[in-house]
């Protein structure tokens, strides 16, 4: 799952993200250890904004919150305060321990939230591939974020996310998911549909070779047999790294991965705080 363009490619996305309106504050300490670190990207004048924990991509195995600015800058400027984390990856660790790190850096999230202009009512999980999986896991099983001291889940959106890939194929997955003794079974996100999740949004290229759109698919139509709210929304001639860079300015027109991630932000943050009179900043801001 590593990232199709070369590092140059990754450099010129990220280099025309830019915000002069935007407070990027690097290096937030979220948990223990080299990879513990987030960087916050926070619309300037923020007030009560809804709050993106977005989770980049690699296979478990790879990935820097660096490389992920563009996505940092694209939701901060569109009104989100946006919180990229690192977290650790295989070989120094198995699951679940990745996910648990992601439900740190979501409660670091939720304590924090208002130093940086955000509402802790209003998290939302972004996740890419991976990151995907990870937030989906977040959203579903109970063990992470439930309880009155987490941090409660207003939606969901997984971009291109494995959720149901049973049994392992390759044996890196082995390696990652398949220690001693487990049961695999525990690993799939769709064996936690429940109907009183968080709503969730569900993107896929139609192209994507590397998780099939048809993992989407399967999660939402579960969600939505048991009473849950879930979309699987799909992109033609889009496949698994590009759903994901189209939220870069440079490859925005190739999907609307971007748009339909603000509309759902939009639309579930008017839900659970209807503001009365004048729209908040947020609600009636364009795509920038």
């Amino acid at each position: 799952m590593a990232w199709p363009w070369p590092i140059n490619g990754m450099n010129l996305v990220n280099a025309l993200a830019k915000g002069r309106d935007v407070d990027v504050i690097r290096n937030n300490r979220f948990s223990d250890g080299r990879r513990g670190l987030l960087d916050v990207y926070a619309p300037r004048g923020a007030r009560d904004a809804p709050l993106a924990v977005f989770f980049y991509g690699g296979g478990w195995e790879e990935g820097v919150k660096d490389n992920y600015r563009f996505v940092g800058m694209s939701l901060a400027r569109n009104g989100v305060v946006a919180m990229v984390p690192d977290y650790r990856l295989y070989p120094d660790v198995r699951f679940p321990d990745f996910i648990a790190d992601g439900a740190r850096a979501v409660r670091w999230a939720r304590r924090n939230a208002a130093e940086f202009g955000a509402d802790p009512g209003l998290i939302f999980l972004i996740g890419h591939s991976a990151g995907a999986y990870i937030a989906a896991m977040l959203t579903l099983d109970r063990q992470w974020l439930d309880g009155p001291s987490m941090a409660a889940v207003a939606g969901t959106v997984g971009i291109a996310g494995p959720y149901d890939f049973l049994p392992l194929k390759g044996p890196g997955l082995k390696r990652i998911f398949a220690p001693a003794g487990g049961d695999l079974a525990t690993s799939q996100p769709i064996n936690y549909a429940r109907g009183d999740a968080a709503p969730m949004l569900l993107v896929s290229g139609l192209a994507d070779t590397t998780v099939h759109p048809d993992q989407s698919r399967r999660l939402a139509a579960k969600l939505r047999s048991l009473g849950g709210r879930a979309e699987a929304r799909f992109y033609k001639r889009i496949g698994h790294q590009l759903v994901m860079g189209a939220y870069a300015p440079l490859l925005r027109p190739l999907a609307p991965s971007l748009a339909d991630t603000l509309a759902f932000i939009r639309a579930r943050s008017a839900q659970l705080r209807p503001r009365p009179g004048s729209p908040h900043f947020f609600q009636q801001s364009r795509l920038a």
